[in-house]
Parts: C-alpha cells; structure tokens; sequence
C-alpha cells in the first residue's frame, strides 16, 4: 500500500472508530435512558461537534466563519412530558437525575451542566412555543475542554429534539439561534452562533461559509483526500474554559472598538480602510482586537477565493497568518497551541493554527496526506520533549450535521 493510501486508509479507520463510537452512545442512551425513566424514549437524535478551519471571534461581529462538523456527536434518548416536569441525565457524568420544572426555569441560576439543555427549554418557552416538559439521556463523544464545541452539540441535539417532539417547525439557523441564546442568556456564555449552526447546519463532505449576520450559509465542497491533503486537529489536551471572563471581556473590546469607530459591528469596517481606522484608536488592546477581527474576516474571504479557484494548498499559509493574529493580537492562544504550529510547520506542514476559544482546546493542521505521519510524530516529541501531556491527534473528516437517528 502507498503512503496516500494508507494515510487515507487511517482517516477512514478514525471515521469509521467515531461512527462506531456514535452508534455505542445511541445504544448506550437507549438502554440507560430504559433504566432511568422506565420506558423506552420516543426517539434518539444527535448533534456533532465541530472543528473551525478559519474565522475566529469574528461570529459576534456579525462576521464571517468557516467551520465543519466532525464525526463526533452528542446523543441524546428523549421523550416528551406534559406535565411541566424536565428531568435530564448524562452518561457521562456521575450523578442522579436532574429534576426541573419547565415553569421555574430561570437565566443564570444552574451552574452544572445540566444548564445547557434546560437553558434550551427555557429559550423555546420564552418563544411562545409549549415546550411541557421532557425527559432526556444524554452521551457524547465530542471531546470536552477541546475546542470542539461540546457544549454546542448539547444544545442543539436537545432543541433538535424539542423541535421533533413538539413539532415546532424550526429550520437548522432558527435552532442554532435557539441554542446560542441558551448559551448566552441562560447559562451566561457570550458566545457568538457559529458554533451552534455549524452543528445544526453542516454537511457531509463540506466546510460550512456562514455570514453571521443573515445566517446565510453556503456548503463548500472540502474534499481534501482527492487533493492528496488531510486536515489534522490536535488536540492539545489542555482544557480551556469561557466562562471564566476572558471571552467576554474580548468581547466587549471588540464593542467598544466598533463604538469608537462608529460601525454597527466590526464586520462593517472595510478591510482596506483598517490601517486608517486603526490610527484613530488610542487603546492599545482594543486596537489589537480590532485589528485580529477584520483580518480574519478577510481571511475567511481569501480562503473561500483560494477553495472555489481549486488552489487548496494556498490556504495553509492563510491559516499561519490567522494563528499569529490570535498569538499576538487577540492573544489568546497558550505554549502547547504555539508549540503545535511552529513544530508542525518546520516538520513540513502547509499551514496550522489554533481553532476555537482559546486558552488550551485544539489546533487545525493542513498537511499533505504523504506527511501526515510524519508532522504528527514531530509534534508528539516536541510535547514529550517539553514535558507537556501527550497530544491526541485525528483527521477532520467533514461530517453531517444534526438529526435523528432513531
């Protein structure tokens, strides 16, 4: 077998190792959801996690992003109540049955994780629709702390569900906006909405390019291993958090910067009139903010150029650029991340950055597939070297999106 084949080979085997994994956690919240409420559930439905190829913080501009769902899923067993009562569990979590009442459900009162799938009942009841009550198990083999949205997959394969069971006729972008406002209203994470419509909305075989002010999306076809590519995510390991303030106050600096220059959203200002706008900042941090996200709202454009002109390649060297700009301007990356794009590019990769919120999660490596082996043996050793906790490294395959499974 040739180096491209087995390189292919090994993304089908990790394809294949997370389709068996999804179908053990669909029988897996079957039986225990039997076990736990005495009943078989009315349905099970899943929703992926996904990886973020280039557009980082520019979601809440009301800016441009580029994500793709991974074959990693939440699953979730439910049934539908009428009798105002929400009971949820997790398989993955030690502990009993969380008992709520859809009537007392109420923003920044539950701190576990339960808040994410109640935060969702509690959305679609302030939206007028008769969400009576439920009961859900859920699994998820979305790994968590990593960058790859774990809590996004939560809430959309709970509203999925909702949607189904109460047959409230809400579209992928209306249950990904649903799933945000869980987020950020209820459990109190000012997270933009790519996360959730990536989840809602990806397809198999495609990167998603979503406008995040209309939620217009368009499925561009990434379909790396006919290029002789593969897209590696490397999970650093180190767990990150944002709840803890630091999206948030990036956030802000970023509302501030587009007050300051009098544009609805960062999204407004021109990438061409950045230089100019940049001068009439006198804060430094804001200055930076500014900077990153309009920079990569025009790398989310030069991306799109580079994959509809068949120039996949081109694209790794826009990546780098989008990595330097969240070290240096946003500052949010950490020295496992910046070790995992310095080592992968001088091992010989096309390009790499850090994806998601930051602080720890994971990095995108694109790579030609004959060097697959060999850029991830350089970053194995380049952690053990540095004493870092070994990295878990796997292709990103793009993967279908929310749905119901049984």
């Amino acid at each position: 077998m040739g180096v491209r084949a087995a390189r292919r080979a090994a993304e089908h085997r990790e394809v294949e190792g997370a389709v068996v994994a999804a179908e053990q956690a669909e029988q897996q919240v079957r039986d225990g959801f039997e076990k736990l409420y005495g009943t078989a559930p009315d349905g099970i439905w899943a929703a992926p996690g996904r990886v973020n190829l280039i557009g980082e913080y520019t979601d809440f501009n009301e800016g441009f992003v580029m994500p793709l769902a991974l074959p990693h899923t939440a699953v979730a067993a439910v049934s539908r109540r009428d009798d105002g009562v929400l009971r949820i569990h997790s398989a993955d979590i030690e502990g009993p049955v969380v008992e709520l009442h859809v009537d007392e459900l109420a923003p920044l009162t539950n701190t576990s994780w339960a808040a994410y799938p109640a935060g969702v009942v509690w959305v679609l009841r302030e939206a007028g629709h008769a969400v009576t009550g439920a009961d859900i198990h859920l699994a998820s083999t979305v790994p968590t702390g990593a960058g790859l949205s774990s809590s996004a997959a939560l809430e959309v394969v709970t509203a999925l569900a909702l949607n189904d069971l109460f047959g409230l006729g809400l579209t992928g972008p209306e249950l990904a906006r649903a799933a945000q406002r869980a987020e950020n209203d209820f459990v109190g994470v000012p997270c933009g909405v790519m996360d959730q419509t990536a989840s809602a909305c990806c397809t198999e075989g495609n990167a998603l390019h979503l406008d995040c002010r209309d939620l217009s999306i368009r499925q561009v076809p990434f379909d790396l291993p006919a290029q002789g590519l593969q897209l590696l995510v490397v999970d650093s390991r180190v767990k990150h958090a944002l709840g803890d303030g630091a999206y948030a106050e990036r956030r802000e600096g970023c509302e501030e910067g587009a007050r300051q220059l009098g544009v609805p959203f960062l999204r407004d200002l021109p990438h061409e009139d950045l230089d100019a706008a940049l001068a009439r900042l006198s804060d430094e941090r804001v200055r930076r903010y500014v900077r990153h996200v309009v920079s990569d709202d025009h790398r989310v454009e030069q991306v799109i150029a580079l994959l509809d002109a068949g120039d996949v390649r081109a694209i790794g060297p826009v990546l780098t650029a989008g990595h330097a700009s969240l070290r240096d301007d946003l500052r949010i990356s950490c020295p496992e991340l910046d070790l995992v794009v310095s080592t992968a590019n001088q091992a010989g990769a096309l390009g790499a950055r850090m994806t998601g919120g930051g602080f720890g999660g994971s990095a995108v490596v694109l790579v030609e597939a004959a060097d697959a082996d060999t850029v991830t043996k350089a970053v194995e050793e380049a952690f053990a070297a540095a004493g870092y906790t070994a990295p878990r490294v796997f292709p990103a395959v793009p993967s279908a999106g929310a749905r119901r499974v049984a």
